[in-house]
């Protein structure tokens, strides 16, 4: 029986290390809704003026009104909309009352709507700050020549058009431009994968348990 007592504490701990793990990522996940439920809120809190110095960290997701004038000027960047398919948010540089001059996300085109000339003049803008975090190591090179985007690089985006480097997305516009739909900032690309973490380690957990136990098994057979 002496022989058994290492791989029976060998079982022991690597299966309480993977449930403590899994037990980790359960608590994580508590604490990932409870941030997403916040940011929830406060996208539709009464909506602001924009701030005079944007924080990427402090302000993202904030809600703000303005109002002045959006160009016709309009990149495309290549997504797609559940429903819809493939498509295009437009990003426009907008011009507000007070002079200052930012990027627009206006919304969602279809693919046959991408040459459709855009609205241009005085607009006023419901939406919501944001530094998108669109790109990854597979993401292609935006193809500016060709005005096909692939990620709403905001330093790049405010070279092309001469703005700050700050986006707001539309939430709603007036007057509304029936041929674009709006693509409001919300928690749905914000990563919580804690769930399935949890899972994992716990489904490890369990294997871990059952090779242990088979191993001990094979043991005593051998002995008895």
């Amino acid at each position: 029986m002496r022989r058994l007592i290492l791989p029976l504490l060998f079982g022991l701990v690597g299966t309480a290390i993977l449930v403590s793990l899994g037990l980790w990522q359960v608590d994580r996940l508590a604490w990932k809704e409870g941030v997403l439920a916040e940011i929830d809120a406060s996208m539709t809190v009464a909506p602001s003026a924009l701030p005079t110095s944007p924080d990427p960290e402090s302000t993202r997701y904030l809600p703000v009104a303005m109002s002045g004038v959006v160009e016709p000027r309009a990149v495309r960047v290549l997504v797609s909309h559940k429903g819809m398919g493939a498509g295009f948010r437009i990003v426009s540089p907008f011009e507000t009352e007070e002079g200052r001059r930012v990027l627009l996300d206006r919304g969602f085109v279809q693919v046959s709507a991408r040459d459709t000339a855009r609205y241009a003049g005085p607009l006023a803008v419901i939406g919501n700050l944001h530094w998108p975090d669109d790109r990854n190591s597979s993401t292609p090179e935006n193809d500016v020549a060709g005005n096909m985007w692939f990620a709403r690089d905001l330093d790049q985006l405010a070279r092309q058009f001469d703005t700050e480097p700050l986006l707001v997305v539309a939430r709603a516009t007036e007057p509304e431009d029936p041929g674009i739909l709006p693509l409001p900032v919300d928690t749905s690309g914000i990563p919580n994968d804690h769930l399935e973490y949890a899972v994992t380690w716990f489904g490890l957990a369990l294997v871990w348990a059952g090779m242990s136990l088979y191993f001990l098994w094979r043991q005593l057979r051998r002995g008895a």
